[in-house]
């Protein structure tokens, strides 16, 4: 599984496209944070807070993710080498497993950077103010957990076709589903349909209070999606 890993990690940064996804995903965010004007700027708000960024990360996110997910399976269909990769001494959730925490770690590595904003807003904010680091950091976590949920989404979106551009429209189609789709149709109807969606859980992270029920959410939803990566691999 290691070696899974690390080839995932090393043909990802053995490729311009790794660093012009992160660098993409870096220059995003710092545009419409600290440049555009309007409701995410942090300099226009006035107040020594992430917030903006917490709201807008879970969307860019949503093309990110896919964008470093969509080759995992589907260009090993397409190359001829997942036939290759089944008959290595390797059961196929230790297959599924290494392309998943490769794919989970360089995302993480995307979100680095970004530790850069609290320091600048340190620096920013007056004497008598105080950073809610509770806040930070458990806004933090959610975006962990929720990337960990895109993840699993986008490993599963690659297995279905070996089109690269495909897996990544399926892959972008249902993190915005499972981000956003729920709360629309709760709109929609009567039933409090946004509990089962992504966006609910993670605000109740960012708040900085630990839910079990938060957590076990995330956790359930990788895992279902992972469960189904490994049947779509033992079904081909």
């Amino acid at each position: 599984m290691f070696a899974i890993l690390k080839k995932e990690i090393n043909s990802f940064f053995a490729s311009p496209i790794g660093y012009l996804v992160i660098a993409l995903f870096l220059v995003l965010n710092g545009l419409f944070l600290w440049l555009f004007k309007g409701d995410f700027n942090i300099l226009e708000s006035g107040f020594a807070e992430l917030t903006p960024f917490f709201l807008l990360a879970p969307w860019i996110l949503i093309f990110l993710v896919p964008a470093v997910t969509m080759r995992s399976f589907s260009d090993e269909k397409k190359q001829g080498t997942l036939e290759l990769l089944v008959t290595k001494p390797l059961s196929h959730l230790q297959i599924v497993l290494g392309k998943y925490i490769g794919a989970l770690i360089l995302i993480v590595f995307a979100l680095l950077p970004t530790l850069l904003y609290v320091v600048a807003l340190d620096n920013l904010k007056m004497s008598t103010n105080i950073l809610d680091y509770g806040s930070i950091i458990g806004s933090y976590l959610g975006l962990f957990f929720l990337v960990a949920a895109y993840t699993a989404i986008g490993l599963f979106a690659s297995t279905i076709s070996d089109n690269q551009i495909v897996a990544f429209i399926s892959a972008v189609f249902l993190c915005f589903f499972f981000y956003f789709g729920f709360e629309g149709l709760s709109n929609l109807s009567a039933w409090p349909l946004e509990k089962l969606g992504m966006e609910a859980h993670f605000n109740s992270i960012s708040r900085g209070v630990l839910d079990t029920r938060d957590l076990l959410y995330f956790i359930t939803i990788s895992v279902f999606f992972i469960a189904l990566t490994q049947f779509n691999i033992q079904k081909k």
